[in-house]
């Protein structure tokens, strides 16, 4: 083990080799401050080094009594009574969980306070709304932010403007119930967002072919994808099947089809769309239980079961 002593920075340091823990026989060092030696924590925003010597911030607490809460209706010029916070506050947070460029992520975004804020200070981030208030708070806040509005943290980060962000809606429900109760295709899709739609759930890019119409969407290993809402009879297939290449894989998703269909061929697969698909397609919803992250993801089972449905 040894110590080393920087004077100019009244810092200390011991390297040693851990027995134990996460480190164990790693070089490690211990940093110390002081002729008491005081442990040095380097956690994020603990600690800060300034004219070269090492200050511990103090602990904010959990009582933030300082915050200015007055004006905070104007904040944005947006007012969202009762459930808008102050600029100061999200500032306050941010500063203490995250750097600049760190992503920050509102999914009840409300007045857009979060999102104005960690655009000022220089953060990305990411902002959902369900409802109106995307189009009469957050978008405009927003807009006024990059225009630079100079309320709330302004001036206290020397905000001047700049930046942008990119407007995303989620579109209406793929699958809707008949007066049966059977789930079908919504009328609000015509046939390329429809095609666009099931290529996109099952893994392929939609790119129609404008002189073979099976071929609505393609992946690798020439892999192409045909959607379409009529019942798929055995001798449509076979019509089909004379212009695939013995080197090309084609996908059919169909309302419904012929039993055996999706054996019939070895490079041409017959699917219905999964049940665990139209779980994902609930809309007007009450709360925020959609599935916008990762793309659902199928075992060979649940395929099975479908294809002979």
């Amino acid at each position: 083990m040894r110590e080393a002593t920087d004077e100019e920075d009244n810092l200390y340091s011991i390297d040693y080799y851990p027995i134990s823990g996460r480190n164990k026989g790693q070089l490690t060092t211990m940093y110390f401050v002081g002729k008491n030696k005081r442990l040095v924590s380097w956690f994020k925003n603990v600690c800060v080094k300034e004219r070269g010597y090492i200050f511990k911030k103090e602990k904010v607490g959990s009582l933030w009594s300082d915050l200015n809460w007055n004006n905070v209706n104007r904040e944005g010029e947006v007012v969202f009574t009762g459930g808008k916070k102050p600029e100061v506050l999200i500032k306050r947070i941010l500063e203490l969980a995250t750097e600049q460029g760190d992503l920050v992520l509102d999914s009840f975004l409300g007045s857009g306070t979060t999102a104005a804020v960690a655009h000022k200070m220089g953060r990305r981030w990411i902002g959902i709304e369900l409802g109106n208030h995307c189009y009469s708070h957050c978008k405009p806040r927003l807009d006024k932010v990059i225009e630079g509005e100079q309320g709330g943290i302004s001036k206290k980060v020397e905000w001047q403007g700049g930046g942008g962000y990119k407007f995303y809606e989620l579109a209406p429900t793929l699958i809707v119930k008949d007066k049966y109760g059977n789930p079908v295709f919504s009328d609000k899709y015509n046939a390329a967002m429809l095609t666009a739609a099931v290529a996109k759930i099952n893994g392929f890019f939609y790119a129609p072919d404008k002189d073979v119409y099976w071929k609505q969407g393609r992946s690798q290993d020439n892999s192409y994808i045909y959607v379409t809402t009529q019942y798929l009879t055995a001798e449509m297939l076979d019509n089909i099947s004379c212009e695939v290449s013995s080197m090309e894989n084609l996908l059919i998703c169909a309302p419904a089809f012929d039993i055996g269909l999706s054996k019939r061929y070895d490079n041409i697969n017959v699917r219905k769309i999964p049940q665990s698909i139209l779980s994902k397609c609930e809309y007007n919803v009450d709360n925020y239980n959609l599935n916008i992250i990762n793309p659902p993801e199928f075992d060979e089972d649940e395929w099975e079961d479908c294809e002979d449905a």
